[in-house]
């Protein structure tokens, strides 16, 4: 199991390097790009799809280098590889290719790039001012909660539910709770996000919820029993929104899993020798039904973790790394980007690893020790 380990572990570096790679070389081939946001922002012509950047980088620029709309014909075929910098002095575009470090050919920025993330120096945001690890460490308390909640959540409820469809294939429990939860796959998360908020969150009838946020402004001056209750009262209207649509996979695949297995030879053999049919269940189909279960957990939470948690948080206005990472693509902030790329493909990579070993453990007749990665 040693040698497993360390193969998988020594594994993840090539596969980070040829990640960053793809998405570096897919960068530099498209369109736009931070020196364009600034010349976008100062022309009057950024339509970012947000407004949530206050703008820093164009800022600095414009106070260290006023752009000057009376460059001549020469001057203007230095910036003419930008889009919307005709009419620029060619120096303040250079100052914006330093400064975002656009001066320096590809591959060098590509191996500078590498040095500071094995050092896990991300740099700072092109357009927040601030550094990028600070900005990941401010949003990750929201996305860590979606994520870890929703995923508990689903796996705990998906799981028993799952097995208990199995049990009871074909009758009347389980066709009404395949119905509800097929419907309820079926309505778009961010549509019931919409519906929470006109019922519960002061929208046209109630108003027990609250709208943003993950905590109280008064949070610091609750007891902790307060704390508790104030956190997951905040948590409560997006993990409903969430879990509509996460129900339906696991279990789904939990019932099919346990169906598969309750039709082979040795549950027969099992029950034969006088066993209960949960002794049966849970002490030998329980095994080796879980091992598919299992190996979709890491996709399971770093889904809920990341991407599946953006219009969620939009919604109800939870500032976390999927609304994060959303806007750092829009916006051209590539140091956020690569950054929450990196994070999230290591992270990955090691809830795969954990994900092997959980096997091992709920069948230790599996051996990894004897398999080539």
């Amino acid at each position: 199991m040693t040698a497993y380990i360390l193969r998988r572990l020594l594994l993840i570096i090539p596969t980070l390097l040829g990640v960053m790679i793809v998405s570096f070389t897919v960068i530099q081939f498209a369109p736009g790009g931070p020196v364009e946001k600034v010349i976008a922002q100062l022309t009057g012509t950024d339509v970012a799809a947000t407004a949530r950047i206050g703008g820093t980088g164009g800022g600095d620029f414009g106070a260290g280098a006023q752009p000057q709309t009376n460059a001549g014909a020469g001057d203007t075929s230095t910036s003419s590889k930008y889009r919307g910098a005709q009419g620029l002095d060619p120096e303040f575009i250079k100052a914006l290719e330093k400064q975002f470090g656009f001066d320096k050919p590809p591959l060098e920025r590509f191996g500078l790039m590498l040095w500071n993330y094995i050092r896990f120096d991300f740099g700072e945001s092109y357009f927040r001012d601030v550094r990028v690890i600070d900005l990941i460490v401010e949003k990750m308390p929201v996305s860590i909660s979606l994520g870890l909640w929703m995923t508990l959540l689903s796996y705990g409820v998906s799981i028993p539910l799952g097995i208990r469809k199995a049990v009871s294939d074909g009758q009347r429990f389980d066709v009404w709770t395949s119905s509800v939860i097929v419907i309820g796959y079926a309505i778009p998360g961010f549509l019931f996000a919409v519906l929470l908020i006109v019922l519960f969150a002061g929208g046209t009838f109630l108003d027990w919820f609250p709208l943003r946020g993950l905590t109280s402004e008064n949070f610091d001056q609750l007891p902790w029993y307060e704390k508790i209750i104030d956190y997951f009262w905040h948590l409560t209207l997006p993990l409903i929104a969430m879990a509509l649509s996460a129900f339906a996979t696991t279990t789904f695949l939990t019932k099919n899993s346990f169906l598969d297995e309750i039709k082979k030879q040795y549950v027969m053999t099992a029950k034969a020798k006088g066993l209960t049919e949960r002794q049966v269940l849970y002490g030998h189909v329980f095994r080796n039904a879980m091992l598919i279960i299992i190996a979709g957990f890491p996709g399971a939470f770093i889904g809920a973790f990341f991407a599946g948690s953006l219009l969620i948080e939009t919604i109800f206005s939870l500032d976390g790394l999927g609304l994060l990472s959303f806007e750092s693509i829009v916006n051209r902030d590539y140091p956020v980007v690569f950054a929450n790329l990196f994070i999230f493909s290591l992270l990955g990579l090691f809830i795969s690893l954990i994900s092997d070993l959980t096997y091992m453990w709920v069948d230790p007749r599996i051996d990894f020790e004897t398999r080539e990665v």
